[in-house]
């Protein structure tokens, strides 16, 4: 089951507030204006432009993943919420799920902050028993679910695909073997509620779990988490095997 606790319209809002809490309002200050400049170079033209450069997944699958192709709307909503949507790269995914050392057949994959879906789509190419993606910003889960709709690719190999809109840290994780993939998707202060769930979700129903963090901006939480146990790293992610 996945769970319906707070997301939707105050997702936000509700991370927000959480900053305040965490980082006090002048950290919150900081944190946010160092956001908004990046916000404002971003909607350059050239930066802009340069957003379009692996629009080829697109082209060849019929989707809208692109990084350019979302509006000041959204951009700003991302901006509250500590995140900004970025695709993954086709050829940096296969790289980190061929690093996987086990047979992907029954596993579910699970994409916490999965945006507009490319993940999801990419991960059908293996034998995965479903594949499941949550989502902060409603509008940016419905593209995922016109994507999951439109998709169509002679190597898929899992059809069951689903996108929720939702609150990571309120993610109920099924009790499956899992590989869970994030593309630091939350900032600095939501971590540890992510993981510390996971953590209970394995003491409660163990199994195997390997996690993928790509551009592990946060690396420290990870570390300082004796359950997660490192397999591999590169310049662009860590791969951890978890355990109860």
């Amino acid at each position: 089951m996945i769970s319906s606790m707070p997301s939707q319209t105050g997702g936000a809002l509700t991370w927000v507030l959480d900053s305040l809490r965490h980082r006090g309002v002048i950290g919150s200050l900081r944190y946010y204006a160092r956001e908004l400049r990046d916000l404002l170079v971003d909607l350059t033209p050239e930066r802009r432009k340069s957003r379009f450069g692996d629009i080829d997944f697109d082209f060849d699958h019929n989707v809208d993943t692109t990084w350019a192709r979302i509006s000041l709307r959204t951009r700003l909503r991302e901006w509250l919420s500590g995140g900004q949507y970025q695709p993954t790269e086709p050829a940096a995914f296969r790289q980190m799920l061929d690093a996987i050392p086990v047979s992907l057949d029954g596993f579910t994959f699970i994409d916490l902050g999965s945006g507009k879906g490319r993940a999801l789509l990419m991960a059908s190419d293996y034998p995965f028993r479903r594949i499941v993606g949550m989502e902060l910003l409603g509008e940016l889960n419905a593209v995922a679910a016109q994507n999951i709709a439109h998709y169509r690719n002679d190597r898929q190999k899992c059809f069951v695909i689903e996108s929720h809109n939702g609150d990571a840290r309120y993610f109920d994780f099924p009790a499956e073997p899992t590989v869970l993939y994030l593309f630091n998707p939350f900032p600095r202060h939501i971590w540890r509620e992510v993981l510390a769930n996971l953590h209970r979700s394995l003491i409660a129903a163990p199994r195997p779990v390997y996690v993928i963090y790509h551009n592990p901006v946060h690396e420290d939480i990870f570390a300082a988490q004796s359950w997660l146990r490192e397999l591999r790293r590169t310049g662009q992610f860590v791969l951890y095997e978890a355990g109860s």
